[in-house]
Parts: structure tokens; sequence; C-alpha cells
């Protein structure tokens, strides 16, 4: 959705899954005016029911809707408030001839776009614009001559200059280099003039041919800080990203942290590691993931109980904490206490919808398949977190199985855009993968 200042306001067609993505978006088209198809309230009836963000946000709605237009909803709408358009509910059979010799199902997709078709033929020549988050059914409207847009207010405007947590920088005189080695490892900033605006928490390579040093710029001080390679519950890290990732997850006055990066590079495996190696600051370590498909509705057709029908979802977190395990013998403590962690719930995985309403204090907090969420959904998480907690989301903003959101749009890529350069929070996207050679060189040329 781009709405820009008309002589001639729009009319904006929203299909459900806008709503579901957004419970507040009715404000953020302007001045121009909003319909909503009357399938829209009935598909909507089936989500107010739950405990999942999908049915907080159609309550939200609704109530919203019915605060708006009091008693009763003329076909002239309700004000959505000053400088804005108006809303109502359109009525229609929700078929046309034209739809049914064409398309195959009667389903509420198509009782929806032929809605907005009718709207379409009723309001010429003004505008009438359908906004869905469905590829599919932009493409259909578009098909039918309707224009149809994607709903962008909370999308990142350019991937490309999405913020990845870390620069390198060459030609760096091997005096300041030194520097970082003979002065406890703090800089001042004015000893590297050619960095432009660095960032809070943003990491650095300097390298000049000769030698190199990885910092990382403290705001606060004004200063760079050497990153010493550290090792976590007996992970070390293998390249200069990993090392920036285990010093921001070992940094208690980081609160908040994301890691980015494709299958392979470490970004489970490392806030898993950070977070046995700081075990001791926190009550518990919570490991959790989005189950998709959405709302758990494929699990009904899968054997055993809900333990059976969620292992295969989770199992890549156990997979992650096996290999931490077998950096030691059973016989070694730090194994025999991993275990200990489990029996106890101190170290805990969970989908992560069966996270959400608990209380979290002086928790280690893991996401994993942050990008599976909506920036509601990201929301939702951060702002439940108590004192002492912390909370670390991974994921791959190119490999998003959640059929509405993509790299501009889901919660991992909003996150990370709107939070740079606060102090409690950083960022570092990994690039190298270092699962096995073979799995690197496949996901280059595969």
């Amino acid at each position: 959705m781009n709405s820009t200042v008309d002589a001639n306001p729009k009319l904006f067609v929203l299909d459900t899954n806008v709503i579901l993505h957004d419970a507040g978006c009715i404000l953020n088209f302007e001045e121009n005016d909003i319909a909503i198809p009357i399938t829209v309230l009935e598909e909507l009836d089936h989500f107010k029911r739950g405990d999942d963000v999908v049915n907080f946000q159609a309550r939200q709605f609704l109530r919203h809707l019915d605060s708006l237009t009091g008693d009763l909803l003329s076909t002239k709408g309700a004000s959505l408030g000053e400088g804005r358009g108006t809303i109502r509910v359109v009525l229609g059979s929700g078929t046309t001839d034209r739809l049914q010799s064409l398309l195959l199902h009667n389903i509420p997709d198509h009782r929806i776009l032929a809605i907005a078709l009718q709207i379409q033929d009723q309001e010429k020549p003004r505008p009438a614009i359908l906004v869905s988050k469905d590829t599919n059914l932009r493409l259909k409207a578009k098909s039918f001559g309707l224009p149809a847009e994607d709903y962008t207010t909370d999308k990142v405007e350019n991937f490309d200059k999405l913020y990845t947590g870390k620069r390198t920088v060459e030609n760096i005189p091997s005096e300041v280099i030194d520097l970082f080695y003979n002065q406890g490892g703090q800089v001042d900033r004015t000893k590297l003039p050619t960095i432009e605006g660095p960032r809070c928490n943003e990491n650095f390579i300097l390298r000049n041919g000769k030698k190199s040093a990885l910092a990382t710029y403290l705001a606060e001080t004004d200063e760079f800080r050497r990153v010493e390679k550290l090792t976590a519950y007996g992970i070390t890290p293998r390249n200069a990203e990993q090392s920036f990732a285990l010093r921001l997850l070992m940094d208690e006055d980081i609160r908040l942290v994301s890691i980015a990066g494709k299958a392979g590079t470490g970004k489970t495996l490392l806030a898993l590691a950070a977070a046995l190696e700081c075990r001791s600051l926190y009550r518990q370590i919570l490991l959790a993931r989005p189950v998709v498909p959405l709302s758990n509705r494929d699990l009904g057709f899968l054997p055993g109980d809900i333990s059976a029908k969620l292992d295969p979802y989770m199992q890549p977190l156990y997979d992650n904490l096996a290999v931490i395990r077998n950096q030691f013998s059973e016989r070694d403590p730090p194994a025999h206490r991993i275990q200990q962690m489990l029996e106890s719930q101190k170290l805990q995985i969970s989908p992560l919808a069966y996270i959400r309403g608990r209380s979290l204090q002086r928790v280690f907090f893991i996401i994993d398949e942050a990008q599976n969420l909506t920036p509601h959904e990201v929301k939702t998480i951060i702002t439940r977190a108590g004192e002492g907690t912390k909370i670390v989301l991974t994921g791959d903003i190119h490999q998003i199985d959640q059929p509405y959101l993509d790299s501009l749009s889901n919660g991992l890529s909003y996150l990370i855009n709107r939070m740079v350069g606060q102090p409690l929070y950083a960022h570092v996207t990994l690039e190298q993968g270092e699962r096995s050679l073979l799995a690197d060189i496949a996901s280059q040329l595969l």
C-alpha cells in the first residue's frame, strides 16, 4: 500500500490477511477511503477465538471497527478521524458470471475479488484498489483489470540497504591497528577518521594487507573496542562474523540481539552456546521457534500426541544442542550439566506459541526462525521482556515459510531496520557457511 495525497481520494479494498497482519492497518491510508467486503468479516469470525497473534489481531480490529461505526453503519461509511477517509462494509453476492466461468471454486478469496470488482464498477472513474498480502490473489485481481497492491506500511524500504551490523575497512595505518593490541583494546574514534557514521554496537574488520583487528563501536564512550576470540561452552568462532556474534551474545549490557544468515552459518549454535556459557546470569534458558504451517492447522494430520506432532519442528534445536554436547565426553561435567538443565527445565525447548503469555524475568530467550514472524509478533514477544532478560532472534530472511511474508515484510527484517543504533541492541549478518564444505558448495551452486 503506497497512498499519496490526492485531490480525489482512492478507495482501498482490504483483504482479510491485511487485517490479521496489522489490526491497526485502517489508520495507515491517509485521506483515502477503505472498503471491507462482508466476506472479510465472515473470515475474521473464524479467527476471533484463540491465543495466537492472529486471533488477537482479529479481535482488536473488530472492536475498533465496532467503536467507529456506532449503532448503524451507512453505505457512505464512518469517519476514521480528522485528516483520514471513511470506512464501510460492502455487501454483495460475492459472485459474478465472469468469475464463475473462469475460476473453479467458490472460495472466500474469489468472493472478496468479486466484491472488489463490483466496487470498481460502482465507483468509476474513482480508482478502487485491492490490498492483499496474498500474491496469488493480487495476480488474479490484476488479470481481471483490478489494480492490486501489497500492504507495505511495515515493510523495509530497500533490502540492499538493510543493516548488516558489520563493515570491512581497508588501508588502516599499521600504527592504529597496533593501538588495539597495546592500549587495552580501546581506541578513540578520532584515530579512525575514515570510518563514517559508525552505529552503536556496529562491528568492523580493520586491515591494511599486513595486519588486521576486529573491533566494535561503543557510542557511549565514542571509541572502538577490540573484539577478542571467545569460546562459549566448547564452541569457538571460525570466522570474524562469528566472533562478532559471540561477543554480542555474551555482553550483559546488550539485551536484544538479532543474527541473520543462511543455513549453516552457525546462528542458533552460537546463541545456544552463549546462553549455556552465561547460564549463571539467568533463571532459565528458553529456545523457541514458530511452528509453520500457521496456527498448527496441519498438525492434526500427523500421527501421535501433541508432543510427537511437534517434535519434527523442534528437532533442529535439539540437533544444535547435540553438537554442543558432543564437544565433551559423556562423563564430562558440562555434558552432564546440559542433561540436568533439561530435566529441571532450566533449559527448555518449546514451540513459540507455548511461550506466549509467560513471564520472562531473567531469561535468556532464543527465538529461532524469526523470519517467519510478523512485525507485530516480534513486537509482542520483545515487549514481554522483564528485568534481566536477554532476547536473541535468529533467522534467514531469504528462507520464509509463512505465505504472507517476504524478505522485506517479515518481523526479523522489520526489527533490524527499526532498532539500529539503540544501545541495548546489536545485530550481525553471518555470510560464511561453516556447516561443511559440501553444504557450503551446495548453498552457492544449487
